[in-house]
C-alpha cells in the first residue's frame, strides 16, 4: 500500500506563493506519473498538474504560468510552487501517484491518493 502525505498548505494573500510537498512511501515512485488534485466546497475534484517518469509537466489551463510542478526521485517527493495565488484556488489539494509512467489529468488515472493539505487564498 503506498501513502502520500501532502504537507505546504496554509493562508495566504491574494498575489502570495506557497510550495506544496507530498512525499510517497512508494518504492517505485520513480516509475510512476504523480499528479495534483485540487477540491472547493461545493465542486468536484479537478486537475491541477502533472508530471512524468521523465519530469514532462502538463497544467490546467487555470494555473499555467503561476504553478510549476517538480519532482525529487532521491526523495520520493512531488512539489507544487504556486505563485501568483487567486481566491478562486482556495480548495484542498491532493496528490497521487498514477497508474502508468506518464501523467494524466483524469483521476481514473490515479491509484493512490494523499489526504489533502488546505489551501487559502484571502482576497
Amino acid at each position: 500500500q503506498v501513502q502520500l502525505v501532502e504537507s505546504g498548505g496554509g493562508l495566504v494573500q491574494t498575489g502570495g506563493s506557497l510550495r506544496l510537498s507530498c512525499a510517497a512511501s512508494s518504492r517505485t515512485f520513480s516509475k510512476h506519473g504523480m499528479g495534483w488534485f485540487r477540491q472547493a466546497p461545493g465542486k468536484e475534484r479537478e486537475f491541477v498538474a502533472t508530471i512524468s517518469m521523465s519530469g514532462f509537466t502538463y497544467y490546467a489551463d487555470s494555473v499555467k504560468g503561476r504553478f510549476t510542478m517538480s519532482r525529487d526521485n532521491a526523495k520520493n517527493t512531488v512539489y507544487l510552487q504556486m505563485n501568483s495565488l487567486k481566491p478562486e484556488d482556495t480548495a484542498v489539494y491532493y496528490c497521487a501517484e498514477g497508474k502508468h509512467a506518464v501523467g494524466f489529468d483524469s483521476r481514473e488515472e490515479y491509484d493512490y491518493w494523499g489526504q489533502g493539505t488546505q489551501v487559502t487564498v484571502s482576497s
